[in-house]
């Protein structure tokens, strides 16, 4: 199964990496090619910058990075699933352990030139296997820092554990896809009107 991308941010996409649908357990990071395979596809890596890092470090190192992501993944969906019910609680334990991940990010500044000109930018490589999870550190920073929590929400459907941020005008989305949980609620609703007439 490919992984999803429903939840309208990469934090929530994140958590929706291991998924039951039908009460089966799914793992969409179970290696560290899977891990690499999702960055690429949540667009936070790119493909030549996957290219190099899985030529730079060795299976092992990468099947340990996605061994602590699924860590890390269960640990940030308990603290949202407190976060989107108690916004106003202390978490400052969970705070620090965000910042540390962030702290992994090595940033250094490039000048480049484009049609435009010369422009000084940063940039950000990854020179260890554990810097893979900088980027959903900040994803999960910005989450917390510029979302309202209420926003975050499991979908209704039947048996379905994805999550997704409700982007919608009225802040009324049920379902993580109208095209699959969404149909289902419909088909069983009018099932149930029928069984009842």
């Amino acid at each position: 199964m490919d992984p999803l991308f429903l939840g309208s941010h990469s934090a929530i996409d994140f958590l929706n990496t291991a998924l039951a649908p039908n009460g089966e357990q799914l793992e969409m990071i179970g290696d560290g090619n899977a891990w690499i395979r999702w960055l690429m596809g949540a667009g936070l890596l790119a493909d030549a910058a996957a290219t190099r890092i899985q030529r730079r470090f060795s299976r092992k190192a990468l099947d340990l990075s996605a061994a602590e992501a699924r860590q890390v993944r269960e640990w940030a969906r308990a603290w949202l699933d407190r976060w989107r019910t108690s916004p106003n609680a202390d978490y400052s334990r969970e705070v620090e352990t965000l910042n540390k991940l962030l702290a992994r990010e090595s940033l250094h500044r490039r000048v480049v030139t484009t049609s435009e000109g010369m422009s000084v930018i940063e940039c950000s490589d990854i020179d260890s296997s554990d810097m893979l999870l900088v980027p959903i550190a900040n994803s999960f920073a910005t989450l917390i820092t510029m979302e309202e929590p209420s926003l975050v929400k499991h979908c209704a459907g039947t048996d379905c554990t994805l999550w997704f941020l409700d982007r919608t005008k009225g802040h009324r989305r049920l379902f993580c896809s109208t095209s699959v949980c969404g149909n289902r609620a419909k088909v069983a609703a009018f099932r149930e009107r029928q069984r009842l007439t």
